[in-house]
């Protein structure tokens, strides 16, 4: 089947031409990538799951807590922006999108927090991610946010406990910091360099209760300078997002080969008082798996190849 693979970005280009519904349509090119590469690591019909030690900073203390992040390829709705559960019934609609899931749980005194964020870009048109949806859960409440790309802008939906953000609908106009995750592991070639505007984090958006809007932001990509995650620095780059105005800083540590593995993060805030926490992750173990599947008692023991507690 993979040597079919180098047919299959034309195939689907084409298809995906034919099936964009006319109220998602943008101009689309088509992306850059060594796919024979991409196909031979991502279409097995198996995920990546990578496990983190996390250092999150909350309430002005660090807290210890494990980070998730899961990759996998699937085919995505165009029209609906969902996942499609039989993309062959409708081959013109399917979008193939490569998924992000990064989840982070840490205790705060007596009572945890669970974050999930989920981001959807496409392989093979040339966009920034279709979808990106966040959500907290601790004991206090929960919130949702959820980002829809239409006609080349951000239909964004804010679902708060908190009564000063209560319930929002708002249309932002920039890429969101979030979608560079996926940008990097389609392959770093694909993020701009210099100065843009992001939608910052979603969840240190959700942290901070900051108003979700767009941020003139610069990023870079240089040579790590230490090592981390069991990778040697002369093996990694960091992508690095500074923003101007809004007190954040987000560091990426990445193989520099392909598949460009995440090593870790680093994210560093500046409080008012100009004091910084610098929140970090560093990864323990990869797995790939169709994790999906591994839903039995006796597949538990495969959190212990992950080092999971």
């Amino acid at each position: 089947m993979l040597r079919n693979l180098k047919f299959l970005p034309l195939i689907l280009l084409l298809l995906g031409c034919s099936g964009a519904s006319k109220s998602n349509t943008e101009s689309m090119a088509s992306r850059q990538l060594d796919f024979d590469a991409f196909g031979e690591y991502w279409y097995q019909g198996k995920a990546e799951l990578n496990s983190y030690t996390l250092e999150q900073y909350r309430y002005g203390e660090k807290r210890e807590g494990e980070a998730v992040l899961i990759f996998v390829t699937e085919d995505f709705s165009r029209e609906k922006q969902v996942k499609l559960d039989n993309p062959q019934a409708n081959e013109q609609d399917a979008q193939k999108v490569l998924k992000l899931n990064l989840t982070k749980k840490f205790v705060t005194g007596i009572y945890p927090y669970s974050m999930m964020l989920s981001v959807f870009t496409p392989v093979y048109d040339a966009v920034p991610a279709v979808k990106v949806t966040a959500s907290s859960q601790e004991w206090c409440g929960h919130t949702f946010t959820q980002l829809n790309r239409q006609g080349g802008k951000y239909n964004a939906q804010l679902r708060s406990y908190f009564e000063k953000e209560s319930d929002q609908q708002l249309t932002l106009d920039a890429m969101p910091e979030d979608n560079l995750w996926t940008l990097l592991r389609l392959d770093p070639k694909q993020i701009a360099t210099g100065d843009i505007k992001l939608i910052p984090a979603l969840l240190d958006q959700r942290m901070t209760h900051e108003k979700l809007e767009e941020e003139d932001a610069i990023i870079q990509i240089v040579a790590a300078a230490d090592s981390m995650g069991g990778f040697a620095a002369q093996d990694l780059n960091v992508l690095e997002v500074k923003y101007k105005d809004y007190p954040r800083v987000l560091r990426i540590f990445y193989t520099s080969a392909f598949p460009y593995e995440i090593a870790g993060w680093e994210e560093i805030r500046t409080n008012r008082n100009g004091e910084k926490e610098t929140s970090r992750a560093t990864r323990k173990a990869k797995l790939i798996t169709d994790y999906w599947r591994k839903n039995s008692t006796t597949d538990e023991p495969l959190r212990q190849n992950l080092k999971l507690d």
